[in-house]
């Protein structure tokens, strides 16, 4: 039986996210075994199409990035030059996301997440600190919601140098809006509200002085979003956050006591905060797929150099087999990133389609697979992959980032939707047809009344969608006009009927208690990932060959390549669904939950030990401190 905490939390993300599909969306389409790539084409070739105003401020902007911004200086302080905001104020980088007419450079999304794969490909916290300003602060908030008075007051500020910053995170609230505690209370007037609550990790939070605060009304209980003003009495910076990476993150605990919000501050409805949040989210959190793919092509770029220079057992070090392989795959997946990434992005720009599912994964896909390629990265260069840069170079060596790009880009995979968060969002989406059809049968509280009058309703789609799923002629023999791909779409058609049966079977078998069934959701998402990279991948490629591009044949070949290695990904996965070890594995969470195999920890100091030190060594000095005063006195 599930707890009260476990229904609200349900009920509050339920209510969150967004309800209907109103335009159509690939991966759903995917899921639920209609392969439609016609839906996607044709694919976005920006190559040589870049407008010139965005061409120039790249190059104003590397040009600044090089001669102004040193990556170690600020990897070693933890700190920005002083000047920094007002420098970015004046290239226009505060208001890349933000339109002309706010004074913004209008940039389109494809633009500005490219742009962040630049600043990641260099500095990591800058991208940290450009990002969250623009992607999901007051810029998209308002963007999307915002009234005509909001934006006009707020987004020129933005492009000025009113950083912005989003404020969610609390101590006891992650990924779990339902136990938000921050609260709004309305004045006896009805004219404001008094903010009171305390929030973590708020990105930008130190230097911000525009905010969006997720808050709780005291009355009715609903989330709304507000915009805060940092300079308004009550809101104080209790603490900076450092963390193992992004040294110059602008990260903090902030306070708000009192603070009084006009009530035309709250964006959009009142109540609909998480709603707002969550497709701010959908299209904000493109800027990270494409700011890690920066990373790892910079992490390519120094194995591949590295291999071609260091010489092993008198042949160069890519020439054996065991790394040549990593420096093959690197190079394959940065084509799957890069097209996954360019094409979602371009969908965005479109806003022809529903990206809820796409864009989570092109985040979740990306985050991943650059982990694997600094890992990779790492290894390659061995020792000198493991030593900073400041000291590879004190000692005459060539600075190369790998230590640096690891520590900065390991967030990557919890930033704006962790990988397990990305996996249960997009699993709870896919089955959202299901769930509209079926979901008072497989629903504990539902009545006999209720499931038996829901059954005409599931009849008449099963009976037709089903058999549909078997049908997969055009899977062996069709796709002839994609070329050199067909055998690559013929594959896709046939996985997506399949995973539409697994799923379908999944939910027959284990019913309601398929959504504790993470690890069969998990891999069930993965394929469909899987078949939306293949698809990006070979769109992308063919479009070389149609658009002349002088890099056809290559991209042929990588897109090729990917689509072999995800295809006996895919078929692993498929095979995982039913044949695993997660009930071994569940039996062992278990017993570690309930202080089993405990004895595991014998011979190690352990936290209350370091702990219980600690707490003595503070005693002493407080003692001493107290001492001193007497003394004194």
């Amino acid at each position: 039986p599930q707890s009260t905490d476990t229904a609200t939390s349900r009920a509050v993300a339920e209510e969150a996210r967004q309800q209907q599909w109103r335009k159509p969306s690939f991966m759903k389409s995917l899921f639920l075994g209609e392969f439609n790539p016609a839906m996607l084409m044709p694919y976005p070739s920006p190559e040589g199409e870049e407008r010139p105003e965005y061409v120039e401020f790249l190059k104003r902007f590397k040009e600044y990035l090089l001669h102004e911004i040193d990556p170690l200086e600020i990897d070693a302080t933890g700190a920005f030059p002083e000047d920094t905001i007002e420098r970015l104020a004046e290239l226009g980088a505060l208001g890349m996301n933000i339109p002309s007419e706010y004074e913004g450079l209008g940039f389109s999304k494809l633009e500005y997440c490219k742009t962040m794969q630049l600043f990641a490909s260099y500095e990591g916290s800058l991208m940290g600190f450009l990002s969250p300003h623009q992607s999901v602060g007051v810029p998209e908030c308002l963007k999307l919601f915002g009234t005509e008075e909001q934006k006009r007051k707020y987004l020129p500020l933005c492009t000025q140098g009113h950083v912005s910053a989003f404020a969610l995170t609390e101590n006891d609230v992650g990924s779990d809006p339902a136990r938000l505690t921050t609260s709004l209370t309305r004045t006896e007037d009805g004219k404001a509200f008094l903010l009171n609550g305390e929030k973590l990790w708020c990105t930008n939070g130190l230097v911000a002085k525009l905010l969006v605060v997720m808050a709780r009304h005291a009355d009715t209980n609903k989330i709304s979003a507000i915009v805060v003003e940092c300079d308004w009495e009550g809101v104080e910076v209790a603490h900076r956050c450092h963390f193992m990476g992004l040294s110059a993150l602008q990260n903090g605990v902030l306070k708000f006591n009192n603070v009084r919000i006009p009530a035309e501050n709250i964006i959009g409805e009142e109540g609909a905060g998480l709603r707002i949040a969550l497709t701010a989210l959908n299209t904000g959190r493109l800027s990270i797929p494409y700011g890690v793919l920066g990373a790892a092509k910079k992490a390519y770029e120094v194995s591949k150099t590295w291999c071609k220079e260091r010489i092993q057992w008198g042949q160069p070090l890519g020439t054996h087999q065991a790394i040549g392989h990593k420096l093959g795959n690197m190079a394959t997946t940065l084509f799957g990133m890069e097209s996954v990434i360019e094409l979602t992005c371009s969908l965005a720009d479109g806003g022809k389609h529903d990206l809820r599912l796409e864009s989570a994964a092109a985040k979740e896909w990306n985050t991943s697979r650059a982990w694997d390629i600094i890992d990779d990265a790492m290894q390659i260069r061995g020792g000198r992959g493991y030593e900073k840069e400041t000291s590879l170079r004190a000692r005459g060596e060539r600075a190369m980032p790998v230590e640096r790009i690891m520590r900065d880009q390991r967030v990557s995979r919890i930033f704006e939707g962790a990988s397990e968060i990305m996996h249960l969002m997009m699993a709870r989406e896919a089955v959202d047809k299901h769930l509209e059809v079926a979901g008072t049968f497989i629903d504990p509280k539902s009545t006999l009344g209720q499931k038996l009058a829901a059954l005409p309703r599931i009849a008449a789609f099963y009976t037709l969608w089903y058999p549909r799923t078997w049908l997969t002629l055009k899977g062996r023999v069709g796709y002839g006009h994609m070329g050199p791909f067909a055998s690559e779409f013929r594959f896709i058609h046939r996985a997506s009927k399949k995973l539409a049966r697994q799923a379908f079977h999944g939910m027959l078998i284990h019913q309601a208690g398929l959504e504790h069934k993470q690890a069969f959701l998990f891999c069930w998402v993965d394929i469909a990932m899987e078949l939306y990279v293949m698809t990006a991948a070979c769109l992308r490629a063919r479009s070389f060959a149609e658009r002349g591009n002088p890099n056809a044949a290559e991209a042929q070949e990588l897109a090729q390549r990917l689509c072999a290695v995800s295809q006996k990904k895919v078929d692993a996965l498929f095979r995982a669904l039913w044949h695993n070890a997660d009930g071994a594995l569940d039996a062992s969470a278990k017993a570690v939950m309930a202080d089993g195999y405990d004895w595991l920890l014998d011979d190690i100091i352990g936290l209350e030990e370091v702990e219980a030190v600690e707490a003595a060594r503070e005693a002493a000095i407080e003692d001493s401190k107290a001492q001193q005063k007497e003394g004194a006195a």
